[in-house]
């Protein structure tokens, strides 16, 4: 398949103050698995078995995958629930800090002044001051009406700071692909084989000609609430599209090759963190990253208005 725009989430800018804050131990809470959904120890084969995924992406060889039974999280992290964690505990987001996140052009809401420059490889996507998981379109926005809308403008470093003041921890790969499956095997969509079945949109995806309109045929231009369309096999909302979420584990396009079959916990180190399910602005034109058994990554220091994160727990 040819490969990709890079288009589904830009990186922290190269000139930008360096990221990569680790969690603070101190904000670290006892475990819970409150808005959790417990998923059944098994096995299943992961992988794209359909070759529709990208070479750089690394989703071959399909290979079959043990897993202890854990519990993920039923929706992407809200807005309401990572205002809760940021009074709490005082945290201020690596976008808050930088200044600046990115902002899809269409969900832009501020003053031309706010706009710093377009991505280069990417021209959609624009660098605006003042973009924040507060003001996800920019400043012109807010999330008074989102509180049920997943978080966005969180890096891999946040969301872990949240996940251990939460009593939780971000899923691994090998979790997130068998728990976004919801029990069907082999399946290439959360839902399965068809992306529309009965002309019904089941992810929120981009419709229309990217990325200069959108007809928003299955009702959102950007994010829409948690809770929209139907669960899968598991419990979970909204296993593809809405937000990219991040995973635990470092990103090797060539770890599928090597990886144990017992509860893979990824590479011991990389430069990028995965991140699964796609976002808002996929489209099969350009980025079918929305499938399941799709991947894609990103430095653990990078934030955009489409990327967000569930967490998980172990079982015991």
């Amino acid at each position: 398949m040819n490969e990709p725009s890079p288009c589904c989430a830009p990186s922290r800018p190269a000139d930008a103050p360096a990221g990569g804050r680790a969690p603070s131990s101190d904000l670290t809470r006892p475990r819970s698995t409150r808005g959790q959904v417990r998923i059944p120890a098994g096995d299943f084969a992961m992988g794209d078995p359909f070759d529709e995924g990208y070479a750089a992406d690394g989703e071959v060889p399909v290979h079959r995958v043990r897993l202890k039974s854990f519990w993920m999280d039923a929706t992407a992290v809200t807005n309401a629930a990572f205002a809760a964690f940021c009074k709490a505990t005082g945290h201020v987001t690596e976008a808050e800090e930088l200044g600046v996140s990115a902002v899809f052009h269409l969900a832009f809401r501020g003053e031309r002044s706010d706009v710093l420059q377009e991505v280069a490889e990417a021209p959609w996507w624009w660098a605006v001051k003042g973009a924040s998981w507060r003001h996800p379109g920019g400043p012109g926005s807010s999330i008074q009406d989102r509180q049920n809308h997943p978080v966005v403008h969180v890096t891999w470093n946040d969301a872990s700071a949240y996940a251990a003041w939460a009593g939780k921890r971000l899923p691994t790969e090998a979790e997130w692909e068998y728990a976004a499956r919801g029990g069907q095997e082999g399946a290439r969509f959360a839902w399965g084989d068809q992306l529309t079945p009965r002309g019904r949109w089941q992810c929120n995806i981009w419709q229309g000609d990217f990325p200069r309109a959108n007809t928003e045929d299955d009702g959102h231009l950007a994010t829409a609430p948690v809770k929209t369309y139907r669960p899968n096999g598991h419990g979970l909302w909204q296993m593809a599209g809405n937000v990219w979420e991040w995973c635990a584990d470092w990103f090797d396009p060539g770890y599928y090759a090597v990886s144990p079959a017992a509860d893979p916990q990824g590479p011991e180190a990389g430069a990028a963190r995965v991140m699964r399910g796609g976002s808002y602005l996929c489209h099969d034109s350009y980025c079918n990253r929305y499938r399941v058994s799709a991947r894609s990554s990103n430095t653990p220091d990078s934030a955009s208005g489409n990327m967000g994160f569930r967490c998980a727990n172990d079982a015991d």
